[in-house]
């Protein structure tokens, strides 16, 4: 569970840094804002938000800490306040804590009144810190060797991120808010391009120089955890780039009204995969670097046989067989058995069969086929199979109660994922039938897509063996990554109805490649 909350954790610290140090920058460079000139409106609130975003980063580093100390606890008994306090990580994790605190009490005595340049140059190098700080944190602090130039290349890689992505936070908002941009606001959008430019390429420089560090051979990339989470970073941040791209064109069609909208909904989709990226990063921390992976390195062969084509598994093994041979819910992490895996493989290749007729029946829907219109209600349906069979030893079919099991981090996330399709299938299904109007109740399914997409990156089992446990998963990160790129697809269909039959198409095409991804899961 610690470990779980831990990801999640790190994964809104970054967002929330990134918020905090992109509105400083936006306010600063973008909206032009700086010594002795009182905040306009627009800088005012994005100071506002940054420190807001500042206080959340210093609220999520103090939940960290209490994470680290609950997992201490739980393996030595007590609470080891005195002896966590002294600690490297504990005091970095702290003087993050009072960097956060100085940049909120900044940041909103800017967004009041006037401030001097010592003032200004206060708060930007107190986001900069704060951001670049979380290197303290990272696996370049535990390496023996370079670790100095690996925590200037993780802190410079973590700012230029913080500067784009949330950089394109504070922007969404800015034009979200106007119903067309004026010429001093295509010259904010201008101005943040140019910024947004010089970032993504300290970015992808500093990441290319980590990656080198922490991957070593191109083979790890694949036979690795570490390696396929660096991989779908890449992927995402491909796309998110492409966005960026379309972006920039926008901006030169600014000053029209359709070249407005264009750049707002351009720029939401660009956020969403850029802040889909931060979690994809947050979720490196929890797993070693790739370099270090040696004796227990899938081979290439391996992990695309988990990817072969196969007759899927639709009878299930007996419940009785399973409860008596495997290990209980609460138990130590063991050896899986055969019919573990057995059981596993029947659950993924039936929710492969539903999400593959879901999309199916989509596609069918799009081409004129009116009772198509319902295929949203097979969610509910892979929903109440997700809960039933997703976890037998626990309530219904095992022992384990309902609350009790919920302590286990894989129960709470699989729990996690069925509520999450229950909204899908009833938001979705009552938009395509008129029961809810398109605005605002059809941006339901789209952001319910990419966050399950983005927790999907996140979801881990705790297994014996590292190689069993990676091979096990190994299909988590491209489902992720569709997932996401399906909801964004669909949320540029709802908000720009003009982008053609393209977004459309391809969200369907997700649906159909998750089925696909599903029906060819297997263990061992």
């Amino acid at each position: 569970m610690t470990g779980f909350i831990d990801v999640l954790l790190r994964g809104l610290a970054l967002a929330a840094g990134a918020v905090a140090l992109g509105g400083v920058f936006f306010a600063r460079v973008a909206l032009a804002a700086g010594p002795g000139v009182k905040p306009d409106a627009a800088s005012a609130r994005t100071l506002r938000l940054a420190a807001f975003a500042a206080a959340a980063v210093a609220a999520a580093q103090l939940a960290m800490m209490l994470v680290a100390l609950t997992a201490l606890a739980q393996s030595h008994g007590e609470w080891p306040f005195a002896l966590y306090l002294e600690t490297a990580v504990a005091r970095a994790a702290l003087v993050r804590v009072g960097i956060g605190v100085a940049v909120v009490m900044l940041a909103l005595t800017l967004a009041r009144r006037p401030a001097g340049a010592f003032a200004w140059a206060a708060l930007g190098g107190g986001a900069v810190a704060l951001v670049g700080s979380s290197a303290w944190l990272s696996h370049a602090m535990a390496r023996m060797d370079d670790r100095g130039w690996l925590v200037a290349l993780d802190g410079a890689h973590q700012i230029a991120a913080a500067v784009w992505v949330g950089g394109l936070v504070h922007l969404t908002i800015h034009v979200a808010r106007q119903r067309r941009l004026a010429t001093a606001d295509t010259a904010v959008a201008r101005r943040f391009s140019t910024l947004a430019f010089w970032s993504v390429a300290v970015l992808a420089g500093a990441g290319l120089a980590l990656t080198v560090a922490y991957v070593g051979d191109p083979s790890a990339l694949v036979g690795t955890a570490y390696g396929v989470m660096v991989l779908t970073k890449v992927v995402l941040l491909a796309a998110a780039l492409t966005l960026a791209a379309a972006n920039h064109r926008a901006v030169r069609q600014a000053a029209t009204a359709v070249g407005t909208m264009r750049l707002g909904r351009f720029v939401e989709v660009e956020m969403g995969l850029a802040i889909t990226v931060l979690f994809a990063a947050a979720s490196l921390t929890s797993l070693p670097p790739a370099v270090d992976v040696t004796a227990d390195r899938a081979t290439i062969a391996e992990v695309g046989a988990r990817f072969a084509p196969r007759l899927p598994r639709l009878v299930s093994p007996p419940i009785d067989e399973l409860l008596r041979t495997a290990d209980p819910l609460m138990a130590p992490a063991g050896a899986r058995h055969d019919v573990e895996r057995a059981w596993s493989e029947y659950n993924h290749h039936w929710a492969g069969l539903f999400v593959l007729a879901m999309g199916l029946l989509a596609s069918g829907e799009r081409l004129g086929v009116r009772f198509a219109r319902h295929w949203p209600l097979l969610f509910l349906g892979l929903a109440t199979f997700l809960f039933v069979r997703n976890d037998p030893r626990a309530w219904p079919l095992g022992p384990t109660g309902f609350w009790e099991s919920l302590t286990l981090p894989d129960v709470l996330q699989h729990r996690t994922f069925v509520v999450i399709i229950v909204a899908f299938g009833i938001f979705e299904w009552a938009v395509r039938t008129g029961r809810l109007a398109q605005d605002p109740w059809a941006r339901v399914f789209p952001l319910i897509c990419a966050v399950g997409g983005g927790l999907l990156l996140t979801h881990s089992h705790a297994m014996f063996a590292l190689k069993d446990e990676f091979l096990t998963e190994v299909s988590h990160a491209p489902i992720g990554v569709i997932g996401a790129f399906a909801g964004w697809a669909r949320w540029l269909e709802v908000r720009l109805p003009g982008a053609g039959p393209l977004p459309g198409w391809l969200w369907r095409a997700g649906l159909i490649a998750v089925g696909l991804l599903l029906l060819s899961y297997h263990e061992g």
